[in-house]
């Protein structure tokens, strides 16, 4: 009899750690919803621009090996996007226009294009342009130049952040030589 006792008190304390084991195994989800609430949420540093380096770590698309290459441009993002078909296949940083003074709607790459232009009434240049309206007026180039070809800083700093050019597309050094070198005449470019 006294052994019957022993293995009911050590069953009932077996029956007794189990329930108490799983009760501490199963979290709380009161406590864990007071936990989760109080959770910071951390933000996201902003992204360093280097206008000096390509806007992309991997290598520019080889523009004759696309299908179908197109240009889009996006205002609110402030980003260029050499388009393949509907594929993007590549994204650069951009600024475009103050106050909206970057055209909107479909428009070509247009013959005239160049190394270097300094407009004396806005006192500034830049390199490698490449024209889509109005013969000459409204351009991709690299961020703004001095008259001696020396790069506006300041103005650089802005680059994928605002809007802040006079109505060209304002596009990173290597990335204005890639699109000088490779956008072809004829290639429709759509900003929005």
């Amino acid at each position: 009899m006294k052994r019957v006792l022993q293995l009911i008190a050590v069953i009932i304390a077996i029956f007794v750690l189990g329930i108490t084991a799983n009760h501490l195994m199963t979290p709380d989800t009161h406590n864990q919803a007071a936990t989760q609430t109080t959770k910071k949420v951390k933000k996201a540093a902003p992204v360093q621009i280097n206008w000096r380096q390509p806007s992309e770590d991997k290598p520019y698309p080889k523009w004759d090996q696309l299908q179908h290459p197109w240009i889009r441009v996006s205002v609110s993002k402030q980003r260029v996007f050499i388009m393949d078909g509907h594929k993007k296949a590549y994204t650069m940083y951009a600024s475009t226009g103050a106050d909206n003074s970057t055209p909107t709607g479909t428009f070509h790459i247009q013959g005239e294009r160049g190394a270097f232009f300094y407009n004396a009434e806005s006192k500034e240049g830049a390199k490698d342009w490449v024209s889509f309206k109005d013969h000459g007026t409204y351009l991709f180039h690299t961020v703004p130049t001095d008259q001696n070809g020396n790069f506006n800083v300041k103005e650089a700093n802005m680059l994928g952040k605002e809007a802040h050019s006079h109505g060209c597309v304002r596009l990173a050094v290597p990335d204005a030589k890639w699109f000088y070198d490779n956008v072809t005449y004829g290639t429709k470019v759509v900003i929005h």
